[in-house]
C-alpha cells in the first residue's frame, strides 16, 4: 500500500475538494487524505487499500428524486433502499443519477465524489449505519484518494439529515 504523505509529492485530495475543506475550516483533513496508486472507486477497493472494514467506507451516492439530485451517504457494506429514500423525501420516483448529472451536480466523477464540497447544494441524507464507527473513510474528490473523519462531524459538515435508508436484510 502506497500513500502520498510526502510534502513534495502530488497532494492526495482533489484541489477543489482541498479548497472546500479550507473554506470549511477543515484544511487539516486534506493533509490526512491518502492517495493510492490503484483506484479506490468502489467501497471494496477503498476498504482493501486502507485496510479497514467495508462498513467503515462512506459512499457518496447521487440519486434523482422526481428529477432533483439528492446525495445519500451510506456505509460501504450496505445498499440504499430506493423505496425508503422515496418515502423519506416524499418523492414519487427515485432513481440513480446518470454520470453526467453526478458530475454536473457535484463537480466530481462517480467513484471520487466526496460527502461535501460540491459544486451545487443538494439535499443530503446520511444513513445511521455510519455512526457505528469511530472513523469512516470517504472519497477526497478523486477515485484514488480518501480521507478519514469522525462520522458525526461528517454528517454535520455535509448538512445531512440522519435517516434509515439502507436495505433491510430479510
Amino acid at each position: 500500500m502506497t500513500t502520498t504523505d510526502d510534502a513534495s509529492a502530488t497532494p492526495a485530495a482533489h484541489p477543489r475538494f482541498a479548497a472546500a475543506l479550507r473554506e470549511l475550516g477543515l484544511g487539516d483533513l486534506a493533509g490526512r487524505a491518502r492517495r493510492f496508486p490503484e483506484a479506490t472507486r468502489t467501497a471494496a477497493e477503498a476498504a482493501a487499500a486502507i485496510g479497514c472494514g467495508l462498513s467503515q467506507i462512506c459512499k457518496s451516492l447521487i440519486f434523482a428524486a422526481d428529477g432533483v439530485p439528492v446525495l445519500v451517504l451510506m456505509d460501504g457494506a450496505s445498499r440504499v433502499d430506493l423505496d425508503r429514500v422515496r418515502e423519506e423525501l416524499g418523492a414519487g420516483k427515485v432513481t440513480r443519477a446518470k454520470a453526467d448529472v453526478v458530475r454536473e451536480t457535484t463537480g466530481y466523477a462517480i467513484g471520487g465524489v466526496p460527502p461535501f464540497g460540491h459544486r451545487s447544494r443538494t439535499r443530503v441524507l446520511a444513513d445511521r449505519s455510519l455512526l457505528a464507527h469511530e472513523v469512516v473513510w470517504a472519497a477526497a474528490g478523486t477515485p484514488y484518494a480518501v480521507f478519514p473523519m469522525e462520522p458525526k462531524e461528517l454528517v454535520a459538515t455535509a448538512g445531512a439529515t440522519l435517516v434509515d435508508v439502507r436495505e433491510r436484510s430479510e
